[in-house]
């Protein structure tokens, strides 16, 4: 428990919430003991006026002190007047002692308890009609701010209030930190047991994509991986059950063949070789794509990068197949712009535009023809190959560079090739940082089409 992550969530909130609690609560306290000393020495400063302006009264009635000459009473009456939190008729001596000082003009006592005159005295005057005829002293009010026994109860109940708030607040504080630790990482062990599941080879795994934020996100990416390698599982399983066929296919063929010599069931004459070399020519010719293959999905394929013309690499790639095409009964259409300057391996080159050649002469029906077109755009150089029926199917056009891949109605095994040469052709492309797309041609069969970006500073 202590190592998972929702513990450790845990306490990083509750830390964080009880940090915050108890520093509002010190703050709080801090505030109330400051406006509450403010608040007592304000009220003590209205209560000495107050009663200066009783004892004024008094003297100006009396004309002099003289009424409080042996009379405590009267001097109790005015601390009462001035005080209302004193019960009425209460003596002082049963009271909470009350350090106030009357003395004369002179500084001669008059009532109150005797004190020292300091700096530290609070001083009051006692004025009649503009004449200060005597003084009201009292010790600092900080050192009795909370000697009332009202005042300390309220203070009393003030702290006992703070205390219990900063408590509910932690209470609260961890009640909350556990369902946020709890509700924050529910998509978190989703996650972490569909990663399980998908480590364990299960990659039809999916998680469910929660709100827009970054497990959101982490959830589709999770999503997109999981399709991906469950994709990848298929190619492969594809890929070995379609290479098991074509290495199956001539090496059966080689067996019977063979099988028919030993047996004398077939003369040992030059026909009888020549199969046997033609069988072995497709393997060698499988085993050999199949490896160049693997080097080019590995990056491993040597390109020798340098400034080529693309126009004339097509011109030869073409002049090497038309005797074939003729024999075949495919007329070719060539447009080719001059002065086609391209970045790229002429050798991959030309074994790319041999096999889109060979892959027209080997699928289009006889009477047929192919168009080629080379040119210029703004920014690119393009290529297309397109020729005449049979065409391809729609659903069939996302995966004809796909390995081992073919649209088994109209582009059977009966015409040859391993199903090989477009994924070459993609290889090369991608490495010539090219795009290279399938589409159906106006012509009634398939259009390859191939895009370059251009050579800075050519002009067509």
């Amino acid at each position: 428990m202590r190592s998972s992550i929702t513990f450790k969530l845990f306490l990083a909130i509750l830390a964080t919430c009880l940090a915050v609690a108890l520093a509002m609560g010190m703050a709080v306290r801090y505030s109330f003991d400051s406006g509450f000393d403010d608040y007592v020495q304000e009220r003590e400063h209205q209560r000495l006026d107050t009663l200066s302006q009783l004892l004024a009264s008094d003297y100006a009635e009396s004309g002099g002190w003289q009424f409080l000459a042996g009379r405590q009473d009267r001097w109790w009456r005015s601390l009462r007047l001035s005080r209302r939190d004193l019960p009425l008729g209460e003596h002082p001596h049963g009271a909470q002692p009350l350090r106030v000082t009357l003395v004369d003009a002179q500084g001669d006592w008059l009532a109150g308890p005797r004190a020292r005159p300091g700096a530290d005295i609070r001083r009051v005057p006692v004025v009649v009609e503009g004449q200060t005829v005597g003084w009201l002293m009292t010790p600092p009010l900080v050192s009795r701010a909370v000697n009332d026994e009202i005042d300390r109860q309220f203070q009393a109940r003030q702290l006992r209030a703070t205390w219990v708030i900063v408590g509910l607040s932690v209470l609260l504080a961890a009640v909350v930190s556990l369902l946020l630790a709890r509700i924050l990482l529910v998509p978190v062990r989703r996650m972490a047991r569909a990663t399980h599941r998908l480590a364990s080879g299960d990659y039809q795994t999916r998680v469910r994509v929660g709100t827009p934020d970054e497990l959101g996100r982490l959830a589709r990416d999770f999503n997109r991986l999981a399709h991906n390698l469950e994709r990848h599982e298929q190619w492969r399983r594809e890929l070995m059950a379609d290479v098991s066929h074509e290495l199956r296919t001539p090496l059966s063929v080689l067996r019977g063949e063979i099988e028919a010599l030993q047996d004398g069931l077939r003369p040992l004459d030059a026909g009888a070789l020549g199969s046997l070399a033609h069988e072995v020519k497709q393997l060698s010719d499988l085993i050999d794509d199949l490896y160049e293959l693997s080097l080019a999905d590995a990056g491993a394929l040597n390109y020798h990068m340098k400034p080529v013309d693309l126009s004339v690499l097509v011109a030869q790639a073409v002049d090497a197949v038309r005797d074939r095409f003729q024999r075949g009964g495919l007329s070719i259409d060539v447009r080719i712009e001059p002065g086609l300057a391209l970045q790229g391996d002429e050798k991959r080159l030309l074994q790319l535009m041999s096999n889109l050649l060979e892959n027209s002469l080997r699928y289009t029906d006889s009477p047929g023809q192919v168009k080629i077109l080379a040119c210029r755009t703004r920014d690119a150089i393009e290529l297309e190959i397109a020729d005449s029926a049979p065409g391809v199917g729609a659903e069939h056009l996302p995966r004809l560079f796909e390995r081992l891949y073919r649209a088994e109605a109209s582009r059977s095994r009966q015409h040859g090739g391993a199903g090989l040469g477009l994924a070459i052709c993609r290889r090369i492309v991608q490495a010539h940082g090219g795009r290279i797309a399938a589409s159906p041609s106006a012509l009634g069969g398939l259009a390859i089409h191939i895009t370059w970006p251009a050579v800075p500073g050519k002009e067509s």
